[in-house]
């Protein structure tokens, strides 16, 4: 997605399948770094160097977000791995992944986020909106101001996307969650049978391996995302005539 700067723009493209980083300058220039085995201050150093080359000094927040004990960038110096093969097929998922998100999004003609990813956890996300105030965010998100969720939380909300796993679910998974959570949610009957809901994220969880080994990924994965906002929607008595398109399946009616 172009970055304004100044009279210009700019992108900067992760390419997995050359594995190299591209920036992009709208006045013609351009730049790659390799993607290979290094610490994340020199991918950094590396990175900012080339921007600066190429007219941008940018500058960022050097911490990152939604882990317990932050390193800044320009002070990370751990070895980290670099897999081609594996950085690919994470990207592929991504990439499939991004296309269902699309499809289900398109569903909702009430306000929408776009599918994108979150820099913090690293999940793909789309988030529905009722269009009602919500009550006030507690935040408590580690290294992430709660302004930022309090600003992202402000009105009811159905989200749903794809992450790599961590902590209370170590492996990758498709989620939904509602926010407020309305009464009834964790028991709210949604499909398929391998979903559940983990009462440690207040998520409903579907394991990405459920999805990828079924007869149909993609009906098996709108299936978990339609009802889990059904769930959410019909649960909080969201007026869903007025931000859905006509045709959905409305698997819960």
């Amino acid at each position: 997605m172009p970055i304004p700067d100044r009279m210009r723009t700019f992108q900067i493209d992760f390419d997995f399948i050359a594995h190299q980083l591209a920036i992009q300058v709208s006045d013609g220039r351009t730049s790659t770094l390799p993607l290979e085995p290094q610490s994340v201050a020199a991918f950094y150093r590396r990175l900012m160097e080339e921007m600066r080359r190429l007219d941008l000094p940018v500058s960022i927040h050097k911490k990152p977000n939604e882990v317990p004990a932050p390193i800044r960038f320009d002070e990370d110096e751990s070895p980290r791995a670099y897999d081609r093969e594996y950085a690919n097929r994470f990207w592929r998922i991504l990439v499939q992944a991004d296309r269902v998100l699309k499809e289900f999004r398109a569903r909702f003609i009430g306000k929408c986020s776009p599918v994108h990813l979150f820099w913090g956890a690293l999940d793909l996300a789309v988030t529905r909106f009722s269009g009602r105030r919500a009550p006030q965010h507690p935040g408590g998100i580690p290294n992430l101001p709660d302004w930022v969720t309090r600003e992202a939380y402000s009105h009811e909300v159905s989200s749903c996307g794809f992450w790599r796993g961590g902590g209370a679910i170590s492996y990758p998974a498709f989620y939904s969650y509602a926010y407020p959570e309305p009464a009834g949610f964790s028991e709210a009957p949604v499909k398929p049978a391998t979903a559940f809901y983990s009462r440690d994220l207040r998520e409903f969880i579907l394991p990405y391996d459920a999805v990828r080994q079924s007869a149909s990924p993609d009906e098996t994965l709108l299936d978990f995302l339609q009802t889990t906002y059904e769930a959410a929607a019909n649960l909080a008595n969201w007026d869903r005539t007025s931000v859905e398109r006509s045709h959905v399946p409305r698997a819960l009616v």
